[in-house]
C-alpha cells in the first residue's frame, strides 16, 4: 500500500520530471508585504551538535542519544529571542502575543488565560492509510527513520508554552489529522507533557481523535460538485496556531513547508474521492495559475490565526521517496545533517527561504518549472497573477485576501542575502545564528 501511495504522488507529478529545470530564480526581487514585528524576518538556527546520528542501522535519528533536547532547547530559545528582539523568552512571546493581537484588531493585548493554542506538525510518515503503522500496537512497523517533526522540536515548543509562556497543558492541541501518533514519538511527549491533547486520526490509546469543525473552507476555484470542507475542530477552536512543517523536498510539489503543512488541517486525504484534489494545482508546472496552497495560508482560521511559524530543519529529505534523512552537501553543512530551525511571522517570507535552502542542495524536483509559483500567488494575493479571486471564507467570491507576506530569492547560496540584509527598505531579512560553537 505505501508503495502505490508512493506511485501515484510520483505519476500526479507529470509531471515534475528530474531533467527539467526552471533555470536561476529571479533574484533580489522583492513582491508583496512583508509581516512581522520585524517585517520579513526569518531567523535561521544552525547547530551542528543538535544532531548525531549516523544514519540507518545506528538506532533511530529521534531518539535521545541522536537528537539533544539541550541542544533543540537552545535553538528554539535563541529562534524565539532574535525573531522578536527580546531579551528573555517570556518577553519574546509576550511581543508575539501583543503583535499578533493586534494586527487581527483585538488591541495589543498578551496571551490570556484560557485562551486556546494548537500546533499543527507534520507526521507524514505516519499517515493512516499507508501501511507504515500498526494501528492495533500503534507503533511503526516501516518508515522508522522518516523525515516527521522531530519529537524534541515539539517538545521544544511545548515547554515553551507551557513552562514560559504559562499556557495551561489542558489549553495545548498538538497533532496531525491524518496520522496515527505513534507510541514511539506519544511516549515522551505525554511522559513529559500528560495534560496536552494529542489529536490524530485514531483516538486511541490516550489520544484525541481528530474531528471535523462546523468551519468552512472554500476553494477559490470554486470547483463544482465536490463536497464540501471543513477545517479540523482543534484548529478551528484554537485561538492561536502554531505551524510546525519540515524542511523537505516533493517529488510533486517540488517543496512541502510551512504552506503544504496544512494539508493535514482538514480532517481528510488531500485527494479523497468525493472532494476537492488539492494535488493538481500543487503539483502544476504552469505559472500564472490557481493555487490551493494560498486558500490554505490565507483562510482567517489558519494563516490567519497563525502566531508564529516554524520549519524543522533537524533532519532533511525528499518526500516520499527517501525512507530516511539525507545529509547536505552545500555550505555550512558540507556532508552533515541540516541540523536547522527557521522561525518567522511571515508564511511567505519562510517558505521563500526553505525553498532557497531546498533549490540550492537539489538540481531536480525542487528546480521543476511553478514550485515557487505559489509564493508569488500568495504575496500578490490581493492581485496575483493567475487573476484568482482569493476568498476562502466565502461560498462566493467576496472580499479578496491581501497579501499573505514577502517573497524573493537570496542573492546566492553563499552569502545568502536578501534585501534588507542589503539595506533596502521591502524584502525579507535573513538572521542567521550558529550554535554549534556557542555550545562548547
Amino acid at each position: 500500500m505505501v508503495m502505490a501511495a508512493v506511485a501515484a504522488v510520483v505519476a500526479l507529478a507529470g509531471l515534475f520530471s528530474p531533467t527539467v529545470s526552471a533555470g536561476e530564480p529571479d533574484r533580489l526581487k522583492p513582491i508583496g508585504e512583508a509581516k512581522g514585528i520585524h517585517p520579513g524576518r526569518v531567523i535561521w538556527v544552525h547547530d551542528a551538535d543538535a544532531t548525531d546520528w549516523k544514519g540507518p542501522g545506528d538506532g533511530h535519528w529521534w531518539e535521545a542519544n541522536h537528537t539533544s533536547q539541550k541542544e533543540v532547547d537552545k535553538m528554539v530559545s535563541r529562534a524565539l529571542r532574535e525573531l522578536t528582539g527580546a531579551d528573555s523568552d517570556a518577553q519574546a512571546w509576550d511581543r508575539l502575543f501583543r503583535y499578533f493581537n493586534r494586527a487581527r484588531g483585538k488591541g495589543a493585548v498578551g496571551y490570556q488565560p484560557g485562551e486556546k493554542i494548537a500546533i499543527k506538525v507534520n507526521f507524514v510518515g505516519m499517515i493512516w492509510h499507508e501501511g507504515a503503522v500498526d494501528p492495533k500496537t500503534y507503533t511503526l512497523t516501516k518508515r522508522q527513520d522518516y523525515m516527521n517533526t522531530s519529537p524534541q522540536m515539539i517538545l521544544a515548543v511545548l515547554r515553551q508554552l507551557v513552562e514560559v509562556a504559562g499556557v495551561k497543558e489542558a489549553d495545548i492541541s498538538m497533532g496531525d489529522t491524518l496520522a496515527y501518533m505513534v507510541d514511539e514519538y506519544f511516549n515522551l511527549f505525554h511522559d513529559r507533557f500528560p495534560g496536552v491533547n494529542y489529536i490524530d486520526y485514531g483516538g486511541k490509546a490516550g489520544r484525541v481523535k481528530a474531528k471535523q469543525s462546523d468551519v468552512p473552507l472554500y476553494w477559490s476555484s470554486r470547483p463544482e460538485g465536490c463536497k464540501q470542507d471543513y477545517l479540523a475542530s482543534y484548529i478551528a477552536e484554537a485561538d492561536y496556531l502554531i505551524n510546525l512543517a519540515n524542511l523537505k523536498a516533493h517529488t510533486g510539489a517540488g517543496v512541502t513547508l510551512c504552506a503544504k503543512n496544512h494539508y493535514g488541517s482538514l480532517v481528510r486525504w488531500p485527494a479523497e474521492k468525493g472532494y476537492y484534489d488539492m494535488h493538481p494545482f500543487a503539483f502544476s508546472k504552469d505559472k500564472k495559475v490557481y493555487r490551493a496552497l494560498v486558500d490554505l495560508m490565507g483562510h482567517p482560521q489558519l494563516g490567519g490565526k497563525t502566531v508564529l511559524y516554524l520549519i524543522d530543519g533537524l533532519y532533511s529529505g525528499k518526500h516520499p521517496i527517501d525512507p530516511a534523512p539525507r545529509k547536505w552537501s552545500s555550505p555550512p553543512f558540507n556532508g552533515d545533517w541540516t541540523s536547522s530551525l527557521l522561525a518567522s511571522q511571515d508564511p511567505v517570507a519562510i517558505d521563500s527561504v526553505g525553498f532557497d535552502f531546498i533549490w540550492t542542495e537539489w538540481e531536480d524536483y525542487p528546480r521543476a518549472d511553478g514550485v515557487d509559483e505559489y509564493l508569488h500567488e500568495a504575496a500578490l494575493a490581493g492581485n496575483p497573477p493567475s487573476g484568482t479571486f482569493y476568498d476562502p471564507d466565502h461560498a462566493t467570491p467576496t472580499k479578496r485576501l491581501s497579501s499573505l507576506g514577502v517573497h524573493e530569492h537570496w542573492n546566492n547560496a553563499v552569502e545568502k542575502k536578501y534585501s534588507r540584509n542589503l539595506g533596502k527598505d521591502d524584502g525579507i531579512e535573513l538572521v542567521p545564528v550558529e550554535l554549534s560553537h556557542e555550545s562548547q
